[in-house]
């Protein structure tokens, strides 16, 4: 009795809270409409910078447009260098001839120019079958490129879902579409492809034969031919209206046409997958405890350029008005901007931009100015809508504030060089008289930076968090600037301020926005809420609570058991589970008649369940110390008794396998393998005249020229918090392996760290440190955005954060093999050490012949480079995949150049092995380094001592598991 009434009251106390977030935050139906900014800003970037497109713009602003159309076709070019240029005819329906350009290569056309002038240019393209990314170009104009943002042109490819319907898993939960190419014929403008500029890029061209070449950076397109030609002038919605007036053209007759976001017909990037929301039980299609596709967009679809289109099919001739239900819970202070094209045209230029402010609730807004809804002409038939991400004018904005990031990290490294990071704080350096334009660039730059927060502020009509960064920049310089005594004292702050504006860059940049539907209906037809109402929102939340104790919801995909069945765990997110789970459902299952039970789990439950007598067949993602560890104590299975292994081991790199291998037999198989390469910022390293060091001496060279100008080099160091199986240093590995050195003796009974070419890396490694006073921490990816180190080793991975993390400094950074020893003869060695992370089999698995199976299946070319593609596709270029597969790498997107730093570094890879008691090299390494480091240490004695304690352990864990 008492449980009883301790439930009703419980489920009281829900509804009470339930029904008090419905009255606190009441719902919104519909939007008044799109809001259009003020004046454009204009900004205040580039012009200085001589290879920028502004300053081709001022060059250039009293020239000419002529009106007229030149095309060249594609097959008639008149030079190609480095690359298997190919003409066809008829390619996939084209009618005529079109020639197909490799991933690499350049390519040439002489243009018969008749009136010299500015043009846009634009190309016929089919985007033929490659890695899955976007298609990348450089552009030059008689051998130069004309300015820096056509280094990188992209054209994109076409995406839709697998299916025409929403498939389902035996528990009735919708499976996320998979997104399959669907490649088609394009006519695409050469843009800005960071999205600074609206319009297309436009190109000065003399009269004459002049040169234009297209040198491929990614991926293979086909070329049915170039244009030069002159953008048509789009019409205001008011001159727009007038011809609809004189036409007679009247609304049309009752009718609602919903289209749902998640049926977009094509899309520009397979990140742009439906989605599913259960914010709101007013989405459509909606269940309280299943998964239901239902929406589109949200925090995948942000990045300039990118697009969606819906098909809709208008039964009459008429004017219509276009409604979109959507909710836009990400940007605060400031708005998200689309344009739209109805069949690949802008209606009116005002759809060039429609807004959409902050709101955590979803709305159903109207596309037009206040309470006028915009009219649409469409006539009886098909009609293709597409909405883009653009960004407006909050394009200049961004272009301003990145500018000035740019100059402010000039300065930055201009103060730096005279006062060090560590500043004397007793000293006056004088500042003002040694860099005499210190005080103008911080008097300029608050300026500036004020007048892009009061844009914005005036804009939105708050002062939000994205005005505050700005605001708080512009305080400091104007301090500084009247005080120019105490800027040493606050370069700390400075640099983190800084900072803080090229994270604003990062995110005003990205425009999210879902999408539930969109409406096409005549003027003043009656519209659907958008939020539910008050008692749909409490029977919901009821729902929502039950359900949370009757779905499992850490099951992933279908749970349906075969005669052949295996459990399989993995241990990082939901995301990557579900991929894999779909792929799984798709090719796994059916072609083996085995099926998978995927559970995702906690990483450290392996170890507790497998005593327990309750694990998995098959562990997914372990760290590359668990597999020898369980084999020393008999609960791996080892994977080279099966008659296939010699053949499976194949895919990888000897390296990949060697932390796997114990006592003769290999107990895991790779699927991520990660190496150190050599990461520069080309700008800074040509202003002081340096070049990427090839050797360590070249190392030595470099970091006298930099340290004289206070700057650094980095090297990866790991750190001690948290960090139980601590791995040798990668600087260490290096110095160690390119000597011919070993981290263990031949039969693995005791250390190699106390030979003397141990001993030699060892000394070297600490030199940097103590000679050097290398930093022993560092945050590498920010310092090397600022530039105070232009310069450093740090993992491959690195590369995806700094492409995604660091927009500001795009085409101004590289990366390359790490440093070699020179040899005698003159050749020089790059070996690193690599980390991985791998699939291994329990001994104690129910079935070892499915479980085997799915482990080959698993690390098959062609199932990584679909599980890569699909990551990055639902992630973003953030989340490339680091396979160790060795043909699955070459396949994922990487930039050609980028790809062929990579396979030269992973040439030179090689594994570190794992003893029994090998847990203590890492440690006790790291160990003897801090005592040299931090203690003066002589460091032949401190490594000789704790040498001796790696061995102790070594043998301890021998006699432990009776090894002889």
């Amino acid at each position: 009795m008492r449980s009883r009434k301790k439930k009703v009251l419980i489920l009281a106390l829900v509804v009470a809270l339930v029904f008090s977030i419905i009255v606190i935050y009441p719902s919104k139906n519909q939007s008044p409409g799109t809001v259009h900014a003020l004046e454009d800003f204009e900004a205040v970037a580039g012009t200085r910078d001589s290879r920028s497109y502004e300053h081709y713009q001022d060059t250039y602003a009293s020239t000419a447009k002529p009106d007229t159309t030149l095309r060249v076709e594609g097959e008639d070019y008149v030079k190609v260098d480095n690359g298997e240029f190919e003409v066809v005819q008829g390619y996939e329906g084209l009618d005529g001839s079109a020639v197909i350009t490799p991933e690499s290569g350049t390519i040439r056309w002489d243009v018969p120019v008749q009136v010299s002038g500015l043009y846009h240019v634009r190309v016929h393209y089919y985007p033929v079958e490659g890695k899955s990314s976007g298609i990348e170009r450089k552009l030059e104009l008689n051998g130069e490129v004309p300015f820096r943002e056509a280094d990188v042109l992209l054209f994109d490819r076409v995406w839709g879902n697998r299916e025409d319907h929403v498939r389902q898993d035996d528990r009735g939960n919708d499976l996320r579409p998979r997104q399959v190419e669907k490649p088609e014929w394009q006519l695409a403008s050469f843009r800005d492809s960071a999205g600074y500029f609206e319009e297309p890029f436009q190109f000065y061209f003399e009269k004459g034969s002049q040169e234009l070449s297209l040198t491929s950076l990614r991926e293979s397109m086909a070329i049915d031919y170039i244009e030069l030609y002159q953008e048509e002038a789009v019409p205001t919605y008011a001159e727009l209206k007038k011809t609809y007036d004189s036409s007679g053209l009247k609304a049309a007759s009752p009718i609602m046409l919903k289209v749902q976001g998640e049926e977009a017909i094509t899309k520009s990037s397979p990140t742009l997958a439906p989605i599913s929301d259960r914010s709101s039980p007013s989405l459509e299609p909606y269940d309280v405890s299943k998964i239901r596709i239902n929406a589109i967009g949200g925090v995948n679809w942000k990045l300039p350029g990118e697009w969606v289109e819906w098909e809709i099919d208008v039964p009459e001739d008429g004017l219509y008005q276009i409604a979109l239900k959507v909710k836009q819970d990400q940007l605060r202070g400031i708005y998200a901007t689309r344009s739209l094209t109805i069949n690949g045209k802008v209606p009116f230029e005002e759809m060039k931009r429609i807004r959409f402010n902050y709101s955590p609730s979803w709305q159903t807004q109207v596309l037009g100015h206040g309470e006028e809804p915009y009219q649409f002409h469409l006539e009886k038939g098909k009609h293709r809508l597409r909405m883009t991400v653009t960004l407006g004018d909050i394009a200049p904005l961004l272009r301003t504030v990145e500018s000035s990031v740019l100059e402010l990290n000039e300065m930055y490294r201009k103060i730096l060089m005279i006062t060090s990071n560590k500043p004397d704080p007793l000293r006056d350096y004088q500042l003002e008289k040694r860099i005499p334009e210190m005080t103008e660039v911080f008097e300029k730059q608050a300026v500036i930076l004020t007048s892009v927060a009061d844009y914005l502020e005036k804009a939105t009509g708050e002062q939000s968090d994205k005005v505050a960064i700005l605001n708080a920049m512009v305080v400091q310089l104007k301090d500084m600037a009247a005080r120019p005594e105490t800027v040493p004292k606050r370069l700390d702050s400075f640099k983190i301020n800084v900072g803080g504006l090229g994270t604003w860059i990062l995110t005003v940049r990205e425009q999210p926005i879902t999408m539930d539907y969109l409406i096409v209906a005549p003027p003043g037809q009656e519209l659907p809420k958008a939020e539910a109402s008050a008692l749909q929102q409490m029977k919901h939340e009821m729902g929502a609570y039950v359900a949370s104790y009757t779905e499992d919801y850490d099951s992933i995909g279908n749970v349906e058991k075969k005669n052949d069945s295996i459990t399989v765990w993995i241990t990082t997110g939901r995301d990557q589970a579900q991929v894999l789970k779909g792929m799984i459902d798709d090719t796994f299952t059916p072609d083996t008649d085995v099926s998978v039970q995927l559970r995702l789990v906690p990483p450290n439950i392996l170890l507790p369940a497998t005593l327990a007598g309750e694990g998995p067949d098959v562990a997914m993602q372990m760290g590359e110390d668990i597999p020898v560890n369980y084999a020393m104590r008999n609960a791996a299975a080892d994977l080279s008794k099966f008659p296939d292994f010699d053949e499976v081991a194949e895919r990888f790199r000897a390296s990949g396998l060697t932390p796997y291998e114990y006592n003769g037999g290999v107990y895991a198989l790779p699927e991520q393998q990660h190496f150190p390469m050599l990461f520069y910022r080309k700008d800074i390293l040509n202003e002081l005249g340096l070049e990427p060091p090839k050797t360590w001496q070249d190392v030595y060279n470099a970091i006298a020229v930099l340290q004289k100008h206070n700057m650094e080099f980095y090297l990866p160091i790991e750190d001690t918090l948290n960090n139980a199986n601590m791995v040798p240093n990668a600087t260490f590995a290096m110095l160690l392996y390119q000597n011919d050195g070993t981290f263990y003796t031949e039969d693995g009974k005791k250390s190699a760290l106390d030979s003397e070419i141990s001993m030699g890396a060892f000394k070297r490694w600490t030199q940097f440190y103590t000679n050097y006073k290398f930093p022993l921490k560092a945050d590498f990816p920010n310092r090397f955005r600022t530039g105070e180190m232009p310069i450093g080793i740090a993992d491959y991975t690195t590369y995806n954060m700094l492409t995604v993390l660091a927009p500001e400094i795009r085409n101004l950074w590289d990366f390359t093999i790490v440093p070699g020893t020179q040899l005698p003869d003159g050749s020089v060695r790059h070996e690193v050490a690599s980390a991985s992370s791998a699939v291994m089999m329990l001994e104690n698995a129910g079935n070892k012949e499915a479980a085997w199976k799915f482990m080959k299946w698993w690390t098959d070319e062609s199932t990584q480079i679909e599980y890569g593609r699909e990551m990055e596709g639902l992630m973003g270029a953030a989340a490339r995949y680091p396979t160790a597969n060795i043909e699955a790498l070459e396949q994922l997107p990487w930039p050609v150049k980028d790809y062929q730093n990579l396979e030269k570094q992973w040439e030179w890879v090689k594994g570190i092995p794992q003893m029994p008691g090998g847990y203590f090299t890492g440690r006790h390494l790291d160990n003897a380094f801090r005592k040299v480091v931090n203690a003066n240490e002589n460091p032949r004695e401190a490594l000789s001592d704790y040498v001796l304690y790696i061995d102790d352990e070594i043998e301890l864990k021998r006699k432990e598991f009776n090894l002889k």
